[in-house]
């Protein structure tokens, strides 16, 4: 499975692994899984460091290299941007990137964001 991690799955993947369901962290896991990540969730992860909501060790560019080995990084592409714009689904852009980038390119969304599970639209995995 191809698996596209929302950013505070990403995080807590690596911060606080305790916080993600066990069946997330089996799928995670799993040697067989694909884990992806979008530049959205760099660019939410780089705020989220500059408000001091999240610490990463030295500076930003190495702890991503860190962050990441093993990782696929999925594009941001003209079809992804355009398909936000036929998604059913709130406002906040960077939910209406990670939800477009799953389904233009066929991958599950891992999230515990209720706002993005059930759309109908594009696969998930419920961090329940």
């Amino acid at each position: 499975m191809k698996l596209l991690l929302d950013t505070h799955i990403w995080i807590w993947f690596l911060q606080d692994p305790g916080r993600l369901a066990p069946s997330v962290r089996r799928e995670l896991a799993d040697q067989a899984n694909e884990l992806w990540i979008s530049p959205i969730s760099v660019w939410e992860a780089l705020n989220l460091r500059r408000k001091g909501r999240i610490a990463t060790s030295g500076d930003f560019t190495t702890w991503l290299e860190r962050s990441t080995p093993g990782i696929f990084q999925a594009p941001l592409t003209h079809q992804i941007v355009v398909a936000t714009e036929h998604l059913n689904l709130h406002s906040d852009p960077a939910d209406r990137f990670l939800a477009a980038t799953a389904q233009v390119l066929d991958l599950t969304l891992v999230t515990a964001d209720t706002r993005l599970l059930g759309l109908g639209t594009i696969r998930t995995l419920g961090n329940r």
